[in-house]
């Protein structure tokens, strides 16, 4: 495998470089040409200038860093010319990606981390199974998340792109949906519901579940499978019927629009996911802790608050957070149990959607977007810890 800095074989234009690395740039020049009207043109272009990267790179620039920058400047430039900022941005992206595949063909790091025996074939299905299948699921499921972020600093009222967002003028983006949701009483009050149901849930669901998930990790208790398919049924059974159900149920004990209702329909979709991780946490957990707690004199709330509770922390912590992620994003129960005086986010945006179309849409998604990705780093940081204490990863 050469190294950065030495110099590589030169690729062959019949050989597999060439034609894989113009092939790449056949993609990005045919996306590339319908922005501008033209596909056909732009793959064209986009294999040519791909075949002649992979060509003359490797052997012209061994420094893989220098290469690569040089690329994606020069394609930035290109990209200025023919569409303007918007242009010289995806050109720069586009050269990086180009000019790091021709390097890592040429030089052969696509074998890196593969045993020296693995056949052509062998290679291909692991790279194609790695870019090729995983890469198109994981773009199909976060492409909707990536286009809302910009579109909600669309200085126009529309869904789409408008032309001066394509090509980066600062007059295409403001931030004037941002301020309409800080200042609509709507939504204010919609976000004020949000933040005042959902804690309460967690904490209940956090509560019952933690408690749950220790009593039916007890061998001795009976019909353990049983108790535990009935506690995490609403993860199972549709929304649509849970919703009917608590509809029914609440309106004949009267906390059918109330924000109790709301807040016990939400404790119980929260709990099956705090007993599931806190379940999970107990698998590992040393049995012989709480019993020499119990054999040095204490009860057992002691023994719970302060023996098992550091340790399984991290489960229930985790519980807690999906709990949480699970009611703020809730939207059918609450359109049943709700009245108009419990409307959270999720209500307001459907409403939204249904009546007027509001572009405060895109800036609240994107706010709870940012909300879930903070979450949910809390939470693989979390999983990591509960793996160290556990002895399940190195320290």
């Amino acid at each position: 495998m050469a190294k950065a800095g030495l110099p590589v074989f030169k690729p062959s234009l019949t050989g597999f470089v060439v034609p894989l690395v113009a092939a790449l740039g056949a993609v990005f020049g045919f996306l590339w040409g319908l922005s501008m009207g033209n596909g056909t043109l732009g793959i064209v272009l986009g294999a040519v200038l791909g075949a002649a990267i992979a060509y003359v790179l490797p052997t012209a620039v061994p420094v893989k860093k220098t290469g690569v920058l040089g690329v994606a400047i020069l394609i930035g430039v290109l990209g200025f010319f023919l569409g303007g900022a918007g242009g010289a941005f995806a050109g720069v992206i586009i050269g990086a990606v180009v000019g790091n595949a021709a390097y890592w063909l040429a030089t052969g790091d696509y074998r890196a981390g593969l045993p020296p025996y693995a056949s052509s074939n062998q290679v291909l299905w692991h790279h194609f199974f790695r870019i090729g299948i995983c890469g198109f699921i994981f773009f199909f499921l976060i492409a909707p998340i990536i286009t809302i972020i910009p579109l909600s600093f669309n200085a126009e009222n529309f869904f789409t792109f408008t032309k001066k967002m394509l090509t980066l003028d600062p007059e295409g983006y403001s931030l004037k949906h941002y301020r309409d949701f800080m200042t609509n009483p709507d939504w204010q009050l919609a976000l004020k519901n949000s933040f005042m149901i959902a804690p309460f849930a967690t904490i209940l669901a956090t509560s019952f579940g933690t408690l749950a998930a220790i009593g039916l990790s007890q061998s001795h208790v009976p019909f353990r499978r049983a108790i535990m398919a009935v506690l995490i049924s609403p993860m199972i059974v549709p929304l649509i019927i849970s919703a009917a159900g608590m509809y029914f149920f609440y309106s004949r004990i009267g906390l059918q629009g109330t924000f109790i209702g709301v807040v016990l329909a939400h404790a119980a979709l929260g709990t099956p996911f705090v007993i599931i991780t806190v379940t999970a946490t107990l698998v590992g957990f040393d049995r012989s802790l709480t019993r020499a707690a119990a054999n040095m004199g204490a009860d057992p709330v002691t023994t719970f608050f302060r023996v098992q509770m550091p340790l399984i922390i991290p489960g229930v912590v985790s519980g807690a957070l999906f709990a949480f992620i699970t009611s703020f994003d809730e939207v059918v129960v609450v359109l049943f149990l709700g009245s108009a005086a419990q409307k959270t986010l999720p209500w307001q945006m459907f409403t939204g959607l249904r009546e007027q179309i509001s572009p405060t849409i895109l800036a609240v998604a994107t706010i709870m977007v940012g909300i879930s990705i903070v979450l949910l780093t809390v939470l693989e940081m979390l999983r990591r810890r509960s793996e160290r204490l556990r002895g399940l990863s190195p320290a």
